[in-house]
């Protein structure tokens, strides 16, 4: 088919074409202008310090800022933040959930938390508890699991100190390995006195330093096979005092970002505004009129086809027969 053959189509349902998008727009637009008044509100959320800065570990990297979009995003509309919301303003997490918007502005940190509804009374107090709720699961919470792991490592670090207590209680000897290390440097120790006494033939000194190492040898070896043991208690210590400082600045770092995520410093809240019908109307109606249009046209296609068919399917008009050769003679005589 070529396009002449599709503006002839065109021209004669011309009505299909015209009346379908005018009807979706004016039912659109119907819709629109006689639904009730709506109000809506902006809050703002401006809080560099948690991108990228000192207390912004949580988000680093090229890509901080729009990480954080999206983790503030995905927490609006988490279901624990909406029931907490819910409760605070008497909002249903659902009209909460069709009310809300969340904007980025530009490629920056900053979002633009909006919401509309038809009671200009909610505007204010669902912006303001949809953002220190959002705020408050995203740094606050890092301050409770913080906390937690502090805890753990400090019970850790407890356990093992009072083993290595228990152990020294049993085997009556505190610090066995430094005890060892202080013997094993006093048996060199002696070994050299011995030397230089029978370099010089002082029996008398010599057997003292011969009764001497013995003592220090005796005591070795009573505390050389214990040492494994106290050692591995030793560093089952060492490791637990290591997570309890790692543990330490993590909940100092949680703290330094839930006060950097104070609302009180980061948000401002607008005033509720009347929704302006007219924007309304054009946001709404032109896509609705471009669908008519596309509904049109496919409505136009159908039509033309069931029109094709019928006309295929109507039987051709019977051709009249010859006249007898007989006949025609007699006709020109």
């Amino acid at each position: 088919m070529e396009i002449v053959d599709y503006l002839r189509v065109a021209r004669r349902r011309l009505w299909v074409l015209v009346g379908v998008p005018v009807l979706a727009t004016g039912a659109a637009a119907a819709i629109v202008l006689f639904a009730p008044q709506q109000f809506g509100g902006t809050a703002y959320v401006a809080a560099p310090a948690l991108v990228g800065g000192t207390a912004g570990t949580q988000y680093t990297g090229t890509q901080a800022a729009n990480q954080f979009v999206a983790a503030f995003g995905a927490a609006v509309t988490s279901p624990r933040v909406l029931a907490d919301v819910a409760a605070d303003t008497g909002v249903s997490p659902e009209r909460l959930r069709d009310g809300l918007a969340i904007t980025q502005v530009g490629a920056s940190s900053q979002l633009e938390v909006t919401y509309t509804a038809g009671d200009r009374a909610t505007v204010a107090p669902v912006l303001t508890a949809t953002t220190t709720r959002a705020l408050a699961f995203l740094f606050s919470s890092q301050v409770g699991i913080a906390t937690g792991e502090v805890e753990v490592a400090n019970a850790d670090v407890t356990t093992t100190t009072r083993a290595i207590g228990e152990w020294e209680k049993t085997n009556k000897v505190s610090q066995p390995d430094r005890i060892y290390q202080a013997t094993l440097g006093e048996l060199t120790s002696l070994r050299q006195q011995q030397l230089s006494m029978q370099a010089v033939g002082n029996g008398r000194g010599v057997d003292a330093a011969t009764a001497a190492i013995t003592s220090a040898q005796k005591k070795l070896d009573e505390l050389g096979p214990k040492l494994p043991d106290y050692q591995a208690l030793l560093a089952q210590r060492d490791a637990a005092t290591n997570a309890l400082s790692q543990a330490r600045e993590g909940l100092q770092a949680a703290r330094a970002q839930a006060q950097a995520a104070d609302p009180k410093q980061v948000t401002s809240i607008g005033e509720a505004h009347e929704v302006s019908r007219m924007t309304e109307l054009v946001r709404t109606a032109l896509p609705v009129g471009g669908a008519g249009l596309l509904l049109g046209v496919l409505l136009v296609g159908v039509l033309e086809l069931l029109s094709r068919g019928r006309a295929t399917a109507r039987p051709a008009p019977a051709a009249a027969s010859p006249a007898p050769a007989e006949t025609v003679g007699a006709a020109r005589s």
